[in-house]
């Protein structure tokens, strides 16, 4: 679809969540995000879509990929992107969350993008503030533009062998259990049809999780034959209350991915990985920058998909709330920005 139908589609001033997405909303920010990736490949990266606007990224947990993405993308929409540092704030002297975020937001800002070690954070957030909130991770709930930029990388490279996502089935592999990750590509998978199989040990792959849609396997041997796509996630050993299994090395040996038991698998399978990695534990190097890897390709469409996000979600916002009424619209700005970005006009 184009942009325009994209805007169309896609009403919602936040993403909080994939779990409560249409399949033609996934799909409207991942055509969206297709137009805006030809911007990173310009001598000059930017687009005029959201000039005038502010982003707050507000990170309650450490963060490398998603954070410094979040900022690009921001900033190749020609926003203006403030950083808030937890640590030196007055969330330090006991300020709530909800009061945080509401003296920010009457500084005049128009997006917020957070994570948190709460699941169900950017939910309260969205009910406390008028701007767009945008879900960067919370606790074992969701992370929604991971599971986007994941599923749009799968389909690009799919796209040229001929495979819809539809087409494609997955297998998610690791500590299931305590992964965000793992939620949103659910959810997206199974919205556009894709066959999921969730693998990993008994204790961090319950069967309880069958609920959502998909197949659950404890032998990873016996699954690596059948699938198109290998996403391994890593062990959160910060979120796990007690000894999910006797040792690393036995981990290893039954669920880690080495070349020998990627040997198994198709010849044209697809390696991913979140990040970040715990190399020799879940992935071995030699995998992990391996030919059948696209891990760096995640990350590099990872910041069109937080582009098109951001540029859906804040457009919106402007189009159906009070921040559209001052000046240039929002969604006017936005329209200018994706449209030079499709060459419909000049950048």
């Amino acid at each position: 679809m184009s942009v325009q139908q994209a805007r169309r589609i896609w009403t919602r001033p936040h993403l909080l969540a994939l779990e409560d997405l249409s399949r033609d909303e996934i799909l409207a920010i991942l055509d969206t995000a297709e137009a805006l990736k030809e911007v990173s490949t310009r001598s000059i990266k930017k687009v005029p879509a959201l000039r005038g606007k502010v982003v707050v990224n507000l990170f309650f947990e450490d963060s490398t990929r998603t954070r410094t993405s979040f900022s690009l993308a921001a900033q190749r929409l020609s926003a203006d992107v403030v950083d808030f540092s937890v640590s030196t704030s007055s969330v330090s002297k006991g300020e709530t969350l909800r009061d945080t975020v509401r003296n920010i937001e009457a500084m005049g800002v128009d997006a917020i993008v957070i994570r948190h070690r709460s699941s169900g954070a950017p939910g309260l957030v969205s009910r406390a503030v008028q701007c767009s909130v945008i879900n960067a991770g919370d606790g074992s709930h969701e992370h929604p533009t991971q599971g986007l930029l994941d599923v749009f990388t799968m389909r690009e490279v799919f796209a040229a062998r001929g495979k819809k996502i539809s087409d494609l089935h997955v297998a998610i592999v690791g500590d299931i259990a305590n992964s965000r990750v793992a939620r949103s590509n659910i959810w997206a998978l199974t919205r556009l049809g894709a066959r999921v199989t969730l693998v990993g040990p008994a204790t961090l792959c319950p069967q309880a999780l069958g609920r959502l849609g998909v197949e659950i396997s404890h032998d990873l041997d016996a699954i690596l034959p059948q699938v198109d796509v290998i996403n391994m996630l890593r062990v959160q050993f910060e979120r796990l209350a007690s000894a999910a299994f006797p040792s690393v090395r036995e981990y290893t040996r039954f669920f880690g991915l080495d070349r020998q038991r990627l040997a198994r698998a198709r010849p044209d399978v697809l390696v991913l990985h979140p990040g970040p990695m715990n190399r020799g534990l879940e992935i071995t190097t030699a995998v992990a920058d391996g030919e059948r890897s696209a891990i760096l390709r995640q990350v590099a469409n990872g910041l069109a998909v937080r582009m098109a996000v951001l540029y859906l979600c804040v457009g919106a916002n402007a189009t159906g709330g009070p921040r559209g009424s001052a000046g240039e619209s929002g969604a006017a700005a936005a329209e200018a920005g994706a449209n030079a970005a499709v060459g419909d006009t000049a950048p």
